[in-house]
This record gives structure tokens, sequence and C-alpha cells, in this order.
């Protein structure tokens, strides 16, 4: 805003006389009316303030999502917790139980004697059973590890120490222990194929892909597939092929053998790793293992973290992070046990080289709600400002399938949302490419629930946790410009769309459009997205009473038809905009009474004062930024004379006109005072303004009263309804008996240096209130027509009104504060100080045209 230089004081103003001479012709009611609504002016509030939640969870306490239909923000996680191969995901197909109940045989008693021999079997039948028992042990090679103690039929899950034995290796036991499928009853070839499918298997097993879980077969098996092996003759192509002796005499020692490391540690060598890959092992890795095997005894978390970190640098330099490694298995069964060492500083050091190993599955789903429970506690925020885990953490949702990971993604989101709200950390994210990550996480998410609504409901919890990180973001000026260039705007349009009903998702959203909507660049970005007129319509429709989403949705709303008319015109013509913006209006202004008359019921005294309080400040912000939109809408030449026909509308302003007072609620009245302000302008025939006019004026000591606000935009307004008043000749004594006069003449010396708009407002209402003057002292009073000889000369002065401070301000903002003195300051100040100077010292008339606004 310019300012004028502080030198300048109203001892220093000198005596001017009127510029230009003579005063100008005066103009007719129409063109001060046309001229009076081009200089209309929008409204500006306050953005609704967002209370900061003071515990971390993954849904806040106002969520409207009930405790037991959202994943727990707490939990237990264990060692144990982690499986010991990167299992794939669950598929969410279940195979349906089959109707037949096999009975379990009874163990023969000593009375029925020896079991009755069976009969040979057929050969055909041999074969048929061969091949389903090489399938068999096939699928057994890639299950899971045999635990110590099997479950009995009756135990379930949740008992404690209990490990469920998997149906795979209760086949493979089964098999080993039923004599009517003893291996010496096969046939010499279809023991050779069997056997063979079945070491290749074994074999194959024990060099995995990364990422697959290494089976320990059993001694006693391995046994008696050597002892057996040595009695046939693979002739497959894929048994020459194979680099293992496992055709040879020695076979069971030598897998015994490969079973045993040089360190005792249980790890091995795997099929294709090179001499310098085993080298690099023996000599780099492993020594890093067995100093932390021996640290976790003692549970050293110093050391440990050390030792992690040496670990991580080592696999780094050996390119064996991600799944290069090929004893990539080994690696993360030692680091999952140290999960329950219960150090934060280490579990950090976990996940990190976890996540570097790029785990997926259950495993990933740990790994995240690992930091997802050291994230919660802000004290451990500076753990994550080392060691560049917020890289790890931004790179899980972008290497991994979001709607594959969907609970994995969940806390890993949560997590970063935490951290987002340390500004440190914040500003760290975003150097990292979050927004970009995270728009491209809500466009793949968008696709797929166009496609198919499956995962309608699990990706809602996700996108709450990816629009309240998005809203924390959009409090850096600089994410501006990446919120804009990645097509932001339009994809949580979409969010909103599919998620509608969702309050949560609706809420976060609005939060970021109301951030942003305050710039001009992304209000403007966001007003060309002709979807969210109707889609912020549909908000205040389906959730009218939840208060924190309808205030931002209104302020948004009030942001976007402040200077963009388009946008005025947009709003206007959706299907039911006024009755909706309407309802509202009169659904809230109902509350409003309803809460003063009778105001919350507590037992203690000072919370209900409290409690009243805070309703009347909802309740209050969500008309005052209602009211807005009205008021800026009514800018609009179409959609203002319609407004101002509109009985209804007019009704609502001055119901508020008259229950509120200025002291307690001054933004409101303001707010209300401008709207019909702004709608007096419109001269049509069913004005509703003009109808109730006798009723308006009534209220015309208010907007006196609104002349004392410390705001420039409040009296502009009041100033504008005064102009209105003083038209008719009945009403003008009132603007001198309530103080009107001096209170004018206190605004142009206060404002108008800096807002030549209202100092012509100003003298515009004194122009008309002096019509019939004779004397000029008896008119205003003595010591305001000496001011007004005084401050006017000065204004009137171009050198004097347009010294100003230029530094800090804009070229363009400097020239329009010069084109408003000269277009609409001076030409009324001119006429007004030539009345006074001529009915100062003697009675004489002049000819008189009121100045209407």
């Amino acid at each position: 805003m310019v300012k004028m230089k502080p030198s300048r004081t109203k001892n220093t103003v000198k005596s001017a006389t009127v510029i230009g001479g003579s005063p100008s012709q005066p103009k007719t009611s129409a063109e001060i009316i046309n001229e009076a609504r081009s200089s209309l002016r929008i409204l500006k509030t306050q953005r609704p303030f967002t209370p900061k939640d003071d515990q971390r969870k993954l849904f806040g306490s106002t969520s409207s999502r009930a405790p037991e239909n959202r994943p727990p923000s707490a939990f237990s996680l264990h060692a144990r917790s982690f499986e010991g191969s990167d299992s794939r995901p669950i598929s969410g197909a279940r195979l349906t139980p089959l109707d037949h109940k096999p009975k379990i045989p009874t163990s023969p008693s000593k009375d029925e004697g020896h079991p009755i021999p069976k009969p040979p079997l057929d050969p055909i039948e041999i074969k048929r059973v061969s091949n389903a028992r090489a399938r068999l042990f096939k699928v057994a090679s890639q299950g899971n590890l045999i635990p110590d103690k099997v479950i009995h039929p009756e135990e379930t899950l949740e008992s404690p120490g209990i490990v469920k034995t998997p149906p795979q290796v209760q086949a493979i036991k089964r098999l080993n222990s039923d004599s009517s499928l003893n291996l010496k009853a096969f046939s010499h070839d279809a023991d050779a194929a069997a056997l063979s499918q079945l070491n290749a298997n074994i074999l194959a097993n024990e060099s995995t892909e990364c990422g697959r879980e290494e089976m320990i077969v059993p001694t006693r098996v391995r046994e008696h597939v050597g002892s057996l092996s040595t009695q046939t003759s693979l002739g497959s192509e894929q048994t020459k092929q194979d680099s293992r002796p496992s055709t040879c005499p020695g076979n069971t020692e030598i897998i015994k053998e490969q079973n045993r490391t040089g360190s005792s540690s249980g790890s091995r060598t795997s099929e294709g790793e090179t001499e310098k890959e085993i080298l690099y092992w023996d000599t780099k890795i492993q020594p890093i293992l067995d100093e932390l095997r021996l640290l976790n005894n003692g549970n050293d978390a110093e050391h440990l973290c050390k030792k992690c970190s040496s670990l991580h640098r080592t696999l780094l330099e050996g390119n064996m992070l991600g799944k290069m490694c090929k004893r990539r298995a080994v690696l993360l069964k030692t680091l999952y046990k140290l999960v329950d060492v219960g150090s934060d500083q280490l579990s950090i050091q976990l996940a990190k080289l976890i996540l570097a190993l790029k785990v997926s599955g259950k495993n990933l789903l740990n790994i995240c709600k690992l930091m997802f429970k050291i994230s919660r506690s802000e004290n451990n925020d500076v753990l994550f400002q080392n060691d560049n885990i917020l890289d790890c953490l931004v790179e899980v949702l972008s290497f991994a399938d979001p709607l594959g990971n969907i609970d994995a993604f969940l806390y890993c989101m949560g997590t970063i949302k935490f951290l987002s709200g340390n500004m440190i950390l914040l500003k760290d994210l975003l150097n990292k490419g979050l927004v970009e990550t995270l728009v491209q996480l809500m466009k793949e998410i968008n696709d797929a629930n166009r496609a198919s609504d499956t995962y309608l409901c699990s990706s809602g919890h996700l996108l709450v946790q990816v629009t309240a990180t998005l809203r924390n973001l959009a409090d850096l000026p600089q994410s501006r410009s990446r919120f804009l260039s990645t097509g932001a705007l339009f994809e949580l349009c979409v969010v909103l769309e599919q998620h509608v009903n969702d309050k949560d998702i609706c809420t976060n959203v609005a939060r970021i459009f109301s951030k942003l909507s305050a710039y001009n660049d992304c209000c403007l970005a966001l007003s060309e997205c002709t979807s969210c007129y109707q889609l912020f319509l549909a908000l205040l429709n389906r959730h009218q009473r939840k208060q924190d989403l309808v205030v931002r949705v209104v302020f948004i709303l009030g942001n976007m038809t402040a200077k963009n008319n388009k946008a005025r015109e947009e709003l206007y013509k959706q299907k039911h905009s006024v009755e909706t913006l309407l309802t509202l209006f009169q659904t809230y202004h109902e509350l409003d009474v309803k809460v003063k008359i009778n105001p919350l019921k507590t037992q203690n005294k000072s919370e209900m004062d409290e409690n009243k309080n805070q309703r009347f400040s909802e309740v209050e912000d969500i008309l005052i930024k209602l009211i807005r939109v009205i008021a800026n809408l009514s800018i609009n030449t179409e959609v203002g004379s319609a407004l101002s026909g509109n009985q209804n509308c007019v009704d609502l302003l001055i119901k508020v006109l008259e229950y509120k007072t200025v002291d307690k609620c001054e933004e409101l009245m303001m707010n209300a005072a401008a709207s019909i302000n702004n709608l007096s302008y419109y001269q049509v025939k069913n004005s509703a303004v003009r109808a109730r006019q006798l009723h308006i004026t009534d209220l015309d000591k208010f907007m006196i009263t609104l002349l004392d606000a410390k705001h420039q935009d409040v009296c502009f307004a009041a100033c504008g309804v005064l102009i209105n008043l003083t038209v008719d000749k009945n009403k003008r004594p009132i603007l001198k008996q309530d103080g009107g006069i001096k209170k004018l003449i206190d605004c142009l010396r206060d404002f108008g240096p800096t807002d030549w708009q209202l100092a012509s407002l100003v003298c515009k209402t004194l122009w008309n209130y002096s019509e019939k003057i004779t004397n000029a002292v008896l008119c205003f009073g003595e010591q305001e027509t000496s001011e007004l000889l005084e401050l006017l000369p000065a204004y009137l002065d171009e050198e004097i009104a347009l010294d100003i401070d230029t530094n800090g301000f804009d070229v363009d903002l400097v020239e329009h504060h010069k084109v408003c003195w000269e277009s609409e300051f001076v030409p009324v100040a001119q006429q007004l100080l030539h009345r006074i100077q001529c009915h100062h010292s003697h009675l004489e008339a002049l000819p008189f045209c009121p100045l209407q606004d």
C-alpha cells in the first residue's frame, strides 16, 4: 500500500487554491452510479484457522471414520513378525473348501494283529502316484521354514509359542512315514524320475532368486535322497547340466557341507556366485554379520548402529544392495532379529538397510510399520534428519505397486505425514520431489478407481494420508510452482469427485485449496478446472453441517470470485448455485440465532463459556465468508442484477444487520453492509433493495458506527451505503446527530493519502449532505469546517498528494494510485471545496446535483 512520507504532517500543509479553476460540470446520477459500480471492491477475509492435532495418529481426533473401520495407529511389532523370506503379497483369491472331510485313520490295536498286506500296485497307478509325488515335492521346495514345534490340529495360531507347520511340509512328513507309499514299492524308472525332480528342486532352492525363502530340507530326508540317488542313474538334460554332484555317492555329505560356513554362522554359498563374490562375502560381509550376532546378545544399540551403517556401506561398495546379493535371505534374517533390541536409533538404521535390499510383501509392511511407530514421537524427528532415511521413504512410494502394497503405503505415508509437520523435514521432503511423487501416486489411484471400485475404501485410507501431507507442503511458498507444474489441482479435483462422501478426504483437499487459492496464480489455475465449481457445490449440499469443511469451501469460492469475472459467471451458471448458497446462508443464520438464544449446556461454567465462544466463532466465520461470496458475485453485472432482485438474499442480509452488533461482529456486519451496498447499484425494476429501502435506512446508524473501524474496507462499505442515504434529504440529519460528519472527516484524514477511492466516497457523501447549505459552519460544524478547509487543499495539491515513498512498491501500483487521485478524487473534492469556500463567509447557494453511490 502506498504511504505518505513521514516528514509530511498536517502542520506543513500549505494553503492551496482549487486545482483547475472553476469546478467541473456536475455529472448526472446515472454517470455517478456507473462510475461507482466500476469501483466496487472485493471483500477480503482471513483464511480459516487449521488447528494442529496434538497426537500423531493415522486419523486425527476429528476424523469421521469409526475406530473399527480404520487401520490401527498402535500395534506390536517383533522380530518374529517378519518372514524368513521376502514373500509375495497375499492373493485376494480364496479357494472354496471341499465338501469331503477325510477321516483320520486310527492306529491298529493289539487285538487286531498286524496290518493286512496290500496287493501289488498296478504299473499305471505306480506311474501316476510317482508323478504326483514329484509335483508335491516341487511345491514343497517353495514352502516356509520347518518350525521347531508342530501345531496340534486343535490349537490355534493365537496360542502362545505355537508355530503352524506349512501344509507342504506336513505333506513331506506324511510321504516319508506312510507305509503305503514306501519308496521301495516304486519301480526303478519311477524312482528315477521322481528323485530327479525332487533333487533338482531341493538343490535349486538353495540358490533361490533374491527375495524368495531358502527352504531347509530335513537331514533325514536328504540322507534318504542321497542314498537313493547312488542307486539310480538320472539321465535328464537338467541333471547333466547341474554343477552340484547330486548323483555322486557322497551327495549327503556335500549337501550338509553346503549348509555350513567357515564361521559356523549358518549361511551358505549360493548357486551362481562367482569366486570374487564368495571372497567378498567371506572377507567383508561375513565378519560384520558375526559381530552383529555377537553384539545382539548384549543388545549394545550404539555399536549395533555403527555395524549396520558399516554393513550398508560394504554392501553398497560390493554392489549387493537391492536384489543383487545372492545371499540376501541370510542378510535379512540377521537384520530382522535385531528389531527386538527396541532401540529407535537402531530401528532407523535397520529400516534404511532393509529397504535398500528392496523387500516386499509382508516384510515391506512391517518395515513401514516400524518407521511409523518411531515417527509417532516428535522427539524422534531428529533421527530422520540423518543417513538419508527420507530418500528411502520417498523411494518406497516410487518403486512399489501402490494397490498391491496398499497397507505398506498407508503406514509409509503416515510416517511422511508426521514428519512433514516438522518444518526442517518438510523442506527436505519438498527438495526430494515429494510433491511430484504424491501427484503421481494420486494419478495411479485415480486411474485404478476409474476402472474399478475394488480398492475404493482401502485407497481412501491411503488418500487421507496423502492429502494431509500435501496440505503441509502447501505451506511452503516454493511448493506452489510444483503444484502447478505437476497438475496437482486437477488430480485433487478427481480425488474429490471419487470420494465426495469421505469427509476426511474432502476436508483435507479443501484445506489444500484454501491455502493455495490465497495466491493469484494458483487461484487462477483452480478457476480453470471447470469441474471444481460443481464439486464445491456438491460438498456444500452433502456436508452442510460439517463446519470445518463448509468454512473452507466458501473461503475458496470467495477467493475464486474475488478478482476473476469468469469465475463469477461459471459459479453463477452452475445448476442451483444461488439456491445452494442461500440455503446455506439460511441454515447458519438460524444456527447462529439458536446458539445465541440457547447456549450450550455444560456442567462447568468456564467450559460452557469456552464452548459457546468457539461455537459462535465457527458459525460467524462461515457467515462472514459466505456473505463475502455474495458480495463478490454481485460485482458482475449479470449476477448482481439477478441477486438485487432476489428477495430472500436481501432479507437475509438485512437480518444479519438487525440482530448483530458492530462491536462484537465487525467483519460480519461490514460484509453484510458491503453486499447491500453492491446490490444497491443495480437499478432493476424488481430490485429488492429498493423495496426494502425504508427498512435499510433505519439501520443506517449502524453504518455510521462502522466509520470508526480501523480498516479501510469497512469504512469503504459504510460510505457506499451512506451516499445513498444522503440522497434522501429526510435522512440527512441522522448523519450529524450520530457524529457522522466528524467520523467521515477522520476517515478522510486517516485513509485519504493511501486510498483515493475511499477519499472520493467521503467527499461524495459530504457533497450530498450539504445540498441546502447556507453556512458551512452551521452545516458541518466549526471544527469540522476548519479541518475540511485544511485537508482538501492539501489533498488537491499534486505535489503534496502524490509525494509518496515508492521504495518497495510496484511501478504499476504507483501509477494506479495516481490515476485514482486524478480521476476519482480530484473532481468531487474540487466541487466540495468550492462550495465550502463560497459559504464560509457569506450565504450564497450553489446549483445542486446529488451524488449517488
